[in-house]
């Protein structure tokens, strides 16, 4: 599966549902579904200008979503009428935005080191261990529920 990582806070929010456009300098004709990866790096301005601690995973695959479309901005007036979807505070060197949707955080973050632009993961058994995980939530579920 493909992967990118976004800094934090930014991987926060798009797996929170809360960022729904990722600006990048570069386009993408890849569609779909990617892990979301958040390196080492913390945006620690970023994170005070937006109101959020700097106590954020990193280094880690922290989630999944969904790119189903790409914006093409021509102007700095097009790029800030999407402001509340990018949340970026100073994007004027980016005219691409990868629209997502269906974000989902994951239970347990993957211990990853990141790359640059989109990147394949194989993560040898990732079905066995989403499964071994909602076994666990369900047997967790059952306690004191007999």
């Amino acid at each position: 599966m493909k992967c990118l990582s976004v800094c934090q806070p930014f991987a926060e929010l798009i797996i929170s549902n809360k960022k729904t456009i990722e600006l990048r300098s570069w386009n993408t004709k890849f569609r779909g579904e990617f892990f979301v990866h958040s390196p080492i790096k913390v945006l620690v301005d970023e994170c005070e200008r937006l109101g959020m601690g700097t106590d954020l995973i990193t280094g880690a695959i922290v989630g999944t979503a969904e790119i189903f479309d790409v914006k093409r901005y021509s102007s700095d007036e097009e790029l800030m009428a999407d402001a509340r979807q990018h949340m970026a505070g100073a994007p004027e060197s980016y005219r691409y935005g990868f629209c997502l949707r269906g974000a989902k955080r994951l239970d347990v973050p993957i211990p990853s080191r990141g790359m640059i632009g989109f990147y394949d993961v194989n993560l040898p058994g990732r079905n066995d261990i989403i499964a071994d995980i909602i076994d666990e939530e369900q047997r967790y579920g059952l306690i004191g529920h007999h």
